[in-house]
């Protein structure tokens, strides 16, 4: 059986709110992503092919993704 914590972290990424300063409406328009944002904490999740992709995305845009 699968590991939850491992699931969630292929099917997330969590990052401060600033981190996603100017760069919200380009992931949400390229990628079918959700975002939640509370208390200056955003969670992006979607699929894990799709969270690998813009785990690139953000790394090369300068967004270090834990």
């Amino acid at each position: 059986m699968p590991d939850p914590s491992n699931l969630r972290d292929s099917t997330q990424i969590v990052l401060p709110s600033a981190a996603l300063e100017g760069l919200r409406a380009d992931i949400e328009s390229e990628f079918v992503v959700s975002i939640l944002e509370d208390d200056g904490v955003v969670r992006i999740i979607g699929s894990p092919v799709v969270i690998k992709n813009l785990s690139e995305y953000l790394a090369r845009q300068g967004v270090n993704v834990p």
